[in-house]
């Protein structure tokens, strides 16, 4: 038997079992059309998740900053693996949903693709530097669809479903949320149109147009609110009795303890409903959680002792790139290793500006004070001058 018909039964066993609410693989869609898809064994949400593994930008979240930068401590979160905690706790919770855990675990692996390096500190920076060359807001989640759908496979992109790239574009898990529901229906002409007001208006709110984005989008915060209270107590900025006491009571005292009943309430009040939502109860102690690790962890003056240092490495690292692309300097790795062999639409379709941006966003921390080393720190003279 061919292996497309066991797709086919699959695809059927997912119209019996999932719930109402839930997105089939049959209903995924593509900007193009790939006949290599249609004879694929995997379902479509499947190709999706295995492209963005094998993407380069995926690659790179290795060594990208989640909350602590420049920390020698292994035992710090960084992307790569809040990435995994958020696909696994979605997965987790999609099952008693009864919703596609193929479609979460795409969105869920790629929404933090378009980070930059340097997590939330280093968007700005970027972002300030964007705006001030003439092109614009710089927004992670945006640069995570740009990365998937035009920057991969040297510019042809990865071809994803419109509803992998939706979450993406709208996960914004910084945002609080008692309840979220879906907004059905949007084609690529919506995912275009909320691309471009976001970049123009960070603030602009947009919900996923699947109650598996919505998930994910909800589930980014359960996954990074405990986690980021168990590296800043092992770092010495706070201690386990400085968590909110009534927090403390209900939510618990320990990451494992706050996701698990996070999730449980979750749950509790999403179970049979076109929409992912906490108890109200629930909801304002996440709130006040969040408002702890926003004063005595995310803006502790003691994690921001080198920010004014990587702000100006940033600004110098965009103008040096910038003189590099408008010399077309083959000796510089915007040219010799982002820009070589990019497709002709995008070479000639985008403003130098633009291509800095592409190239710093894709940046490791690691490779960015590498390349800020070479900039700023001189080579010895070759060894006729010795």
């Amino acid at each position: 038997m061919e292996l497309c018909v066991w797709k086919e039964r699959l695809e059927k066993e997912e119209g019996e079992r999932l719930s109402p609410y839930a997105t089939l693989s049959s209903q995924a869609i593509r900007e193009r059309h790939e006949e290599i898809i249609e004879r694929d064994h995997r379902t479509a949400f499947s190709i999706d998740t295995d492209r963005i593994l094998h993407s380069l930008a995926y690659t790179r979240y290795i060594d990208k900053t989640q909350v602590f930068s420049l920390i020698p401590n292994d035992h710090i979160t960084h992307r790569v693996l809040h990435v995994q905690i958020v696909s696994r706790i979605s997965r987790s919770i999609g099952r008693f949903l009864r919703l596609n855990v193929d479609l979460i675990e795409a969105i869920s692996l790629g929404h933090d693709i378009g980070h930059p390096p340097f997590g939330h500190d280093g968007e700005r920076y970027l972002s300030s530097l964007c705006n001030a060359h003439g092109i614009g807001n710089f927004v992670h989640s945006c640069q995570g669809v740009r990365f998937l759908r035009d920057l991969e496979r040297k510019g042809r992109g990865l071809n994803l479903s419109l509803q992998v790239l939706d979450g993406i574009l709208c996960h914004d898990g910084e945002r609080h949320r008692r309840e979220i529901a879906p907004r059905r229906g949007k084609g690529f002409n919506d995912l275009v149109k909320e691309y471009n007001l976001k970049l123009k208006d960070p603030n602009l709110d947009f919900v996923p147009t699947t109650l598996e984005g919505a998930l994910v989008r909800m589930t980014d915060t359960i996954s990074y609110i405990g986690r980021d209270i168990e590296d800043a107590i092992r770092l010495g900025l706070i201690s386990r009795n400085d968590i909110p006491r009534e927090c403390r009571r209900r939510l618990g005292d320990t990451n494992g303890k706050i996701v698990y009943n996070l999730v449980e309430d979750l749950i509790k009040n999403s179970l049979d409903r076109d929409s992912i939502a906490f108890s109200s109860e629930v909801a304002d102690l996440l709130q006040e959680l969040r408002d702890f690790n926003m004063t005595h962890i995310y803006k502790n003056p003691l994690i921001k002792t080198q920010s004014k240092k990587i702000e100006n490495l940033f600004e110098i690292l965009f103008e040096r790139l910038l003189k590099d692309v408008l010399t077309w300097n083959r000796e510089s790795p915007i040219v010799s290793d982002f820009l070589d062999g990019m497709e002709s639409h995008y070479i000639d379709g985008t403003k130098p500006e633009e291509k800095v941006r592409d190239f710093i966003a894709g940046m490791t921390d690691a490779y960015f004070l590498r390349l800020a080393q070479n900039i700023l720190i001189p080579s010895p003279l070759p060894a006729r001058f010795k």
